[in-house]
């Protein structure tokens, strides 16, 4: 990559946009291009063409995406699955019909089917029926790198794809009904400390934050603790224990990436990998991006609850769905590829709450 070519990142006031605009910045990236979504709607095709026609960018990061957890996926199925469609469909081709030198697309591990051998290695893509609860956007991913591909194939663009694992991180979404599962926790379990101790200001300034459900600091007491109530977040008025609720058995597997590793795998795979040796001499669509480790969400919990000081019973809810059993990535390829994850799991943990409390 020449540092003084323009590079737009798609996406970056998200969590994983904004990662990759500070590592490239720490690695002495000047000219970058972003635009906020109010400047520049990426499912709308012609702001999309003009802007390209316009900017020239000579590298494109594409993480514009729309995202949330088991709850919104299931939702939102709809919004999931055209939205996606729409940005990727507009940037992809945007990017060929201006003579981008590199693009690099950002998935999802979802794009595995439900029951794929385990650890998930990239030449698994399409072999089986994929999780009901996210199929929409999994499908959406899926034809992006599809299109990446064929791009490649038919014109000989240096387009590629990559597969993270679920990330967390600076800038990651903490609303509970479209959450992810860490920040979810991260947050039911701040609010059920703060329960506990009956810190009512940090409860306020934590809805001040993220209102739930329209409601915010301002309301009363009852108010916030019917809207806290209805995510799972209570307190017994007889034994004033405290309770969060989680969905599922707790059983199933998740692997965890920070997302400052993630932008750092993503500008090194840029730099250094092409799409011709990605379709041609490694015979793959994409590549993986994660650690190689998982634990069970009961795991997960309980690491969470550690670090944030949350003394409280949780309580699973088994009538809800799980998700997909296990999600664990095969990182083979990105190894031999020469590039490694450096950020544990507790003590990124650590970092996110110290930073969601400051």
């Amino acid at each position: 990559m020449d540092k003084s070519k323009k590079v737009y990142i798609a996406g970056h006031n998200g969590m994983v946009g904004s990662a990759i605009q500070r590592n490239l910045q720490a690695k002495g990236f000047q000219n970058i291009v972003v635009r906020t979504f109010s400047e520049l709607d990426l499912t709308h095709q012609e702001s999309v063409e003009n802007f390209f026609n316009e900017e020239k960018p000579s590298y494109v990061f594409l993480a514009a995406a729309k995202v949330g957890g088991i709850i919104a996926n299931n939702i939102y199925r709809a919004e999931f699955i055209y939205e996606n469609l729409m940005i990727q469909n507009n940037v992809i081709h945007a990017a060929h019909k201006n003579g981008v030198e590199k693009l690099l697309f950002l998935g999802s591990s979802c794009i595995y089917p439900k029951l794929a051998p385990q650890p998930m290695k990239e030449e698994y893509l399409l072999t089986g029926t994929l999780e009901s609860t996210n199929e929409p956007y999994a499908i959406a991913k899926i034809a992006g790198i599809k299109m990446c591909e064929s791009y490649y194939r038919q014109y000989g663009s240096n387009f590629i794809s990559v597969m993270p694992t679920n990330l967390y991180g600076p800038n990651d979404n903490y609303d509970l009904e479209k959450s992810h599962v860490l920040p979810a926790l991260i947050r039911k379990m701040h609010l059920g400390k703060c329960l506990e101790n009956n810190d009512w200001i940090a409860i306020r300034k934590d809805l001040d934050n993220n209102p739930v459900k329209g409601v915010n600091g301002g309301a009363s007491n009852n108010e916030i603790l019917s809207a806290i109530g209805s995510f799972g977040i209570k307190k017994d008025d007889m034994t004033s224990e405290v309770s969060i609720e989680l969905w599922g058995t707790g059983e199933v597997y998740r692997e965890f990436l920070h997302v400052e590793d993630m932008a750092d795998a993503c500008v090194y795979l840029v730099k250094n990998i092409q799409a011709s040796r990605l379709y041609e001499d490694l015979n793959q669509t994409h590549i993986n991006i994660g650690t190689g480790k998982d634990l069970t969400i009961k795991e997960l919990a309980i690491l969470v609850k550690d670090v944030t000081g949350f003394k409280g019973k949780i309580a699973w809810d088994i009538t809800k769905p799980n998700g997909t059993p296990k999600k664990q990535l095969d990182v083979g390829l990105l190894q031999s590829l020469l590039w490694e994850h450096s950020i544990p799991l507790v003590e990124g943990v650590k970092s996110v709450y110290k930073s969601y409390t400051s």
